[in-house]
């Protein structure tokens, strides 16, 4: 049964599972405009989260063919997944912001191979032990790995205009971190309930009640580099997803909204103050790293010395993957910041705190 919930002013939310994932689910929004339904979001591309979101916009009073368009915060596939099947169902529009977009249309155009290939080399370069890389090797068969075929957005997400949504004001705010092309979307309208602030914010995965979300590097098969070291000719121009991150904070922060609606858990209110608390995670995580880079550690030694939910033995094999990325993640950031550097002629490279 679709667990649907009427957040007053025209907004709903609609619970999409997502299968064999801690998280849960994704909440799909349904934002009432005079030309119909659209949605904030889709959920994950599978038979049960199709149904879970056809009862539940079945319980909104509409129906996927009657979906005027889709907004999409990033391009993950909890995300995105079901867009392809609501513009079928609907002919419905697709938005999202340029960079992401051009990731989408990198994996609609890369053999899966490629990217087994460059996530291979990624892992080696960190450090990754080769009983942990020679799965990517033999991993050749599409459909593997999820979201190889996203649906191709087709309008574009332009960072502070106003989306167009006839009778509804939605303003697009530019939150890279999660990914390089991560949405905010802020509904300058009154509160339903007059709760103090302005407007709610659809935040997406860039700020969740309980949950730090994944900050790791953005991912670019063409792209083979790590970070540089201090004082290396280009620090200043490779991506810092953490640096964006933390900026994006400060941006959502400022807009004081009265409620924020999340992507995933639930609704909650007072921005600022999150912001705060992850701020404070993060500062002080990059400590503890400057702590374990006293001596010099590959991004894969320093995963395995980091705090994670569980115990590194108990992590499983993808979500090690995930872990790497974020150590490397945490590493440019020490590096754009000067506080740490990599080891002269180390193979794999290390790092060590300066």
């Amino acid at each position: 049964m679709a667990q649907m919930y009427d957040h007053g002013g025209g907004v709903k939310s609609i619970r999409v599972p997502i299968p064999d994932n801690p998280l849960g689910h994704t909440l799909v929004y349904v934002v009432d405009t005079d030309r119909g339904p659209v949605l904030i979001d889709t959920g994950w591309d599978d038979p049960t989260s199709w149904d879970t979101l056809t009862e539940g916009l079945r319980a909104c009073g509409t129906a996927p063919g009657a979906i005027h368009g889709v907004v999409i915060t990033h391009h993950h596939p909890d995300h995105h997944g079901l867009s392809g099947r609501v513009r079928q169902a609907s002919g419905a529009w697709i938005a999202m912001h340029a960079a992401d977009a051009a990731i989408v249309r990198r994996t609609r155009t890369t053999r899966p191979d490629r990217w087994f290939t460059y996530m291979a080399a990624k892992l080696t370069a960190a450090g990754a032990p080769e009983d942990h890389v020679a799965p990517l090797r033999t991993a050749r068969r599409p459909g593997t790995m999820p979201g190889f075929t996203p649906a191709d957005p087709d309008r574009e997400i332009v960072p502070g205009e106003l989306l167009d949504l006839p009778g509804r004001r939605l303003r697009a705010i530019w939150t890279p971190g999660h990914t390089p092309g991560h949405v905010c979307l802020h509904l300058e309208e009154d509160h339903p309930a007059r709760l103090p602030g302005h407007g709610r914010l659809f935040s997406g995965d860039h700020l969740l009640p309980g949950i730090t979300p994944h900050i790791g590097l953005y991912e670019d098969p063409d792209d083979h580099g790590g970070p540089p070291a201090r004082g290396h000719s280009s620090v200043a121009d490779v991506t810092d997803p953490l640096g964006d991150y933390l900026a994006s904070l400060e941006r959502v922060a400022a807009l004081t909204p009265a409620e924020i609606l999340p992507a995933h858990q639930h609704t909650f209110t007072d921005a600022p103050a999150r912001v705060g608390e992850l701020l404070i995670h993060h500062e002080d995580r990059l400590t503890g790293l400057l702590t374990l880079l006293a001596t010099p550690l590959t991004p894969w030694q320093l995963a395995e010395r980091m705090e994670w939910n569980r115990p590194w033995a108990q992590i499983p094999y993808p979500s090690r993957n995930i872990a790497i990325a974020e150590a490397e993640a945490h590493l440019r950031r020490l590096v754009k910041l000067g506080r740490a550097e990599a080891v002269a002629g180390s193979e794999p490279v290390a790092y060590v705190a300066v």
